[in-house]
């Protein structure tokens, strides 16, 4: 008999709605309807240095919320925090209702169990088969054998290695080495999933394979999932929310396709700069010898493929494209163009006219040549 994903997923699920939650407060604050994690004021200090500095965050049910920053800015300490491994000074750390920042170790198993963790660097016995790695947190919790191994075959198929399942990671790349990581952080039935950095280490096709079989398994299963990464990218494929962490606090916060279409703190600008459009020097060093004006215009919906025509329309002027176009996330069409005015074109019009209909300008360049 054939089995699919999608009945194996369904499967998961219904067994992750049947199975009791090891002690995990069910109390009405912990229903679906409340955050399944949510960070209230919280500080983390190594010496003079906060890691942490009064983060205040929440995630909700079936959300994939990527956190993003640079090197040392608080990421680390962050997830460390929310899987117990780390004590806030103060402030309150709530996973499904329950705060654990004043759970003793013996507390924290059963809250831990509701979390699975994806590593960077796999972090896979070589010893055990890929079977055995994805069957070693079940026997951590007492499973008996036979449903130990149905649930990895299930876990398995659903990840595409049904075929490895008695190979050993020194024979796998380090994408499918990653599956067996996200079968083995999925084997508890987990309320939340961390993902640490868990591309990085991966080249950009393998990447974008995995990240689609993250977004999959929150897509069937309603899995909540929290990314802690510096790639952009990452963000952009597959969460719905994005967090920028710099110097311990979040600056800035929303749906990916506003923040990433106009991006308010300086650390975000920054980040997006690899990936979001902007105009190259020696295009810049030109059209500045040439006298003529450059607009920077960013718009977000279904105007962005239309507002440029309509603009010259408004002008009576032609307007040449110099850089930029359109692009899609989360279903929003993101525009970013840098264009120029003809001389003696009402540049006040020009704005006016973008403006009212909803995009961010900017000016830079000659501008004396317009009225």
């Amino acid at each position: 008999m054939t089995i699919t994903a999608s009945a194996i997923a369904r499967n998961v699920l219904a067994d992750a709605d049947r199975r009791e939650t090891s002690g995990t407060d069910r109390r009405a604050e912990g229903t679906a309807e409340a955050p399944v994690v949510r960070l209230d004021g919280v500080f983390r200090h190594f010496g003079e240095t906060a890691a942490l500095d009064g983060i205040s965050l929440s995630v909700r049910k079936g959300e994939v919320l990527g956190i993003i920053g640079r090197s040392g800015a608080g990421k680390s300490t962050l997830i460390r925090c929310l899987n117990g491994l780390e004590r806030p000074d103060r402030g309150s750390i709530k996973i499904e209702g329950r705060d654990i920042t004043g759970l003793s170790e013996a507390e924290l198993q059963p809250v831990r169990r509701r979390i699975g963790m994806i590593f960077q660097h796999f972090n896979l016995l070589s010893a055990k088969t890929v079977a055995e790695n994805v069957m070693l947190p079940l026997k951590i919790e007492g499973m008996p054998r036979a449903e130990r191994r149905k649930r990895a075959a299930d876990l398995l198929d659903l990840v595409g290695l049904s075929a490895k399942a008695d190979a050993y990671p020194s024979a796998l790349s380090g994408g499918q080495k990653q599956r067996v990581g996200i079968a083995r952080a999925l084997a508890a039935r987990p309320a939340l999933l961390l993902s640490d950095e868990a591309t990085s280490a991966l080249d950009p096709e393998t990447t974008a394979s995995i990240l689609a079989l993250l977004k999959d398994i929150n897509t069937r299963l309603g899995l909540t999932i929290l990314l802690i990464t510096h790639e952009m990218e990452v963000v952009r494929g597959v969460a719905d929310r994005v967090a920028v962490i710099d110097a311990g606090k979040i600056v800035e916060d929303g749906p990916v396709w506003s923040v990433f279409s106009d991006p308010k703190a300086a650390t975000t600008k920054s980040l997006l700069g690899a990936i979001r459009p902007s105009l190259p020097p020696a295009i810049g060093t030109a059209l500045a010898a040439s006298g003529e004006t450059v607009l920077s215009v960013d718009l977000v919906g279904p105007e962005a493929a239309t507002l440029l025509p309509a603009l010259s329309i408004e002008l009576g002027a032609p307007i040449r494209l110099v850089h930029g176009g359109i692009d899609h996330i989360q279903g929003q069409s993101v525009g970013r163009f840098f264009i120029t005015l003809a001389p003696g074109t009402s540049l006040p019009q020009a704005i006016a006219f973008l403006t009212r209909h909803g995009a961010h300008v900017e000016t830079a360049g000659h501008v004396a040549d317009h009225v």
